[in-house]
């Protein structure tokens, strides 16, 4: 792509290049994000990607003409957007990721809904992210062909599809928009199907379409050009003389090119034998550029295998750069062609650098990841699961994070947690050592939501392990009552008939008088003349004690109340009072209030 000539207006001045609007593509994880930018573009991604789901940052050119010829309405337009640069994303995590490094890297968004399922709490996340951006949308409502009766017609306009149904079909397509209408207002978002918005900057349009049959994609991308066009000119306006700058997506190797990188180029331009800075695993680096590549249009820049070799692109574009010294550069950082000021430009990608965002905790997991944009995506999925993160770092998997995972003192967190990234030979050596196979858990793969399901799953069954040996330890509360005619043995130990009143009787245990007096130990139970070892409310059963004598400690049809510890009543409170049933916690009370009438805070 050469440089653009620079328009003149009407009144004689020049005005600058509109560049090509950014669009981010979001939404639930399964809901057709990548779909519908293959009917755009006419390839399959999805086919490629790991469980279906997008894991790298994809990005498509559709030039205006596409545009138009897809969409007869904008034929007799004057347009002067030159088209849109679409880029799918593994998630709105890795939207905020981009605009972060680099300022607003998309321009507006496209928020995908499934027709037929309305929002999910990932939707609803995606909506308040954009929100707190100010980044403008429009929502697809897509799956359209799966409305019950709809009859299909091949890349048609959606009112001419619709005009075409049933007026059952109808109704129900109404009622499923007006379902997405509804949950936008109640996230503070007006909202109306495209065709009925008169006011585009107040109102968001919801677009129904189709990635399968292509119905409503020319709507779509007629709503996209249009809000472009309408509201955004005076924003993408760009001098395209300034130095370049961008986002590494991936480092790929080429034939006959070695290492590469494939860059979203966000503003300025980038040239042949321009002088570059990037950042590498082992810090910033500057390398000329040898030859820059770039997808023909419609294009996915992740697995287009024939490029167009250019001298010079202007953004915004997605373009592959061949140089020296690729080969280290960390994916997901920034781009910098050298200006005047090479130290600066330098510094200011090691700042951002250093500023990955994340939130790290004195304890917590080990996670790895291959790019920058994976490592917070996978870390901001963890923290909305309210598990801490200790350690953070792009790169293969190595012998020192195993060993470190190791010495984590807290076993839910010895975990080692790597996102589509390798393990060198040495680190799967000591992962197989019998020591550190039962020590540390490894968790492994190319889709974010299994890692952290397989985690979710592990974690819990380990936590409930956990807590079951915890709470064996610990006294439960019980009141019993001694039965009349059932004094088996005075003393030595006594043996009595109790019944149950309220909680859990275990064996093991000192019993106490209501006045808080010690009446002995239970030493052991019988139900039926068989050795037990616990029973419950409303049971009778014979029980020993041991140090107490049967009119001295206590009488028949005294009630006698469980000894708790302290440090057990604290654990009863604060962690278990939810396992408790009703009578049991009632005996708690009443057993704590016999403590905390000289000490309010024992037990506490």
């Amino acid at each position: 792509m050469g440089k653009k000539a620079v328009k003149t207006s009407k009144k004689g001045g020049e005005t600058p290049h509109i560049r090509t609007p950014i669009v981010c593509v979001l939404g639930h994880v399964d809901h057709g994000k990548t779909s519908l930018l293959d009917r755009i573009r006419g390839s399959s991604v999805v086919s490629g990607e790991a469980g279906a789901i997008t894991q790298h940052i994809g990005a498509t050119i559709v030039p205006i003409d596409s545009i138009t010829s897809m969409s007869g309405a904008m034929k007799n337009l004057n347009v002067s957007i030159p088209g849109l640069l679409f880029i799918d994303t593994p998630g709105h995590h890795a939207f905020t990721t981009l605009r972060a490094r680099g300022g607003a890297l998309a321009d507006m968004a496209i928020v995908v809904v499934d027709i037929t399922e309305g929002f999910q709490p990932q939707t609803i996340e995606a909506i308040q992210i954009l929100r707190n951006c100010k980044t403008p949308f429009v929502v697809a409502a897509t799956k359209l062909d799966r409305i019950p009766g709809w009859r299909k017609t091949e890349k048609s306009p959606f009112l001419k599809s619709f005009a075409g149904q049933n007026e059952r079909v109808i109704l129900l397509v109404e009622t499923k928009v007006y379902d997405i209408v509804a949950t936008l207002a109640e996230h503070g978002f007006s909202s109306e199907r495209f065709d009925r918005v008169t006011d585009f900057a107040r109102n968001l349009a919801i677009v129904p379409v189709s990635a399968h049959t292509g119905e409503g994609i020319s709507d779509l991308l007629m709503v996209l050009i249009g809000l472009s066009q309408r509201y955004m000119e005076e924003s993408l306006a760009l001098t395209v003389d300034g130095p370049g700058s961008g986002t590494v997506l991936e480092v790929k190797e080429e034939k006959g090119l070695g290492a590469t990188i494939d860059v979203i180029l966000f503003d300025g331009t980038i040239c042949v034998g321009d002088e570059i800075a990037i950042a590498t695993t082992t810090g910033v680096q500057t390398t000329k550029v040898r030859s820059l590549l770039q997808p023909r249009p419609m294009k996915e820049i992740l697995i287009e295998d024939r490029f167009l070799r250019v001298k010079e692109v202007a953004a915004a574009a997605g373009v592959k750069v061949s140089a020296p010294g690729l080969d280290q550069v960390i994916a997901g950082s920034p781009i910098k062609v050298i200006g005047d000021d090479p130290e600066e430009i330098k510094t200011s990608i090691a700042r951002e650098m250093t500023e990955i965002n994340v939130t790290l905790s004195p304890e917590g997991l080990i996670i790895k990841a291959d790019t920058i944009g994976a490592l917070e995506a996978l870390c901001k999925e963890l923290t909305a699961h309210e598990i801490p993160v200790m350690r953070a770092e792009v790169g293969q998997v190595s012998r020192h994070d195993v060993i470190e995972a190791e010495t984590i003192k807290n076993p839910l967190y010895r975990v080692l947690m790597a996102f589509n990234t390798p393990v060198l030979p040495d680190a799967q050596d000591l992962l197989h050592e019998p020591s550190y196979a039962e020590m540390v858990q490894f968790f492994t793969g190319n889709v974010i939501y299994h890692i952290l399901e397989d985690y979710l799953e592990w974690r819990n069954n380990l936590k409930r392990d956990m807590d079951q040996k915890r709470f064996e330890k610990i006294i439960f509360p019980a009141k019993i009552v001694i039965l009349p005619g059932c004094v088996f043995r005075q003393n030595n130990p006594a043996v009595v008939g109790v019944r149950i009143l309220s909680g859990t009787l275990r064996t093991g245990v000192n019993l106490i008088r209501r006045d808080g007096k010690k009446a002995g130990s239970l030493k052991s139970m019988q139900l039926r003349k068989e050795n037990i070892q616990e029973a419950h409310a409303g049971d009778e059963v014979a029980i020993s004690i041991e140090g107490a004598t049967v009119g001295r400690q206590f009488d028949v049809e005294d009630e006698l109340i469980v000894g708790i510890p302290e440090r057990h009543v604290k654990v009863l409170e604060t962690e278990m009072l939810s396992h408790l049933s009703e009578d049991a916690k009632e005996v708690l009370e009443e057993y704590t209030r016999l403590f905390r009438r000289e000490n309010p805070f024992w037990g506490k």
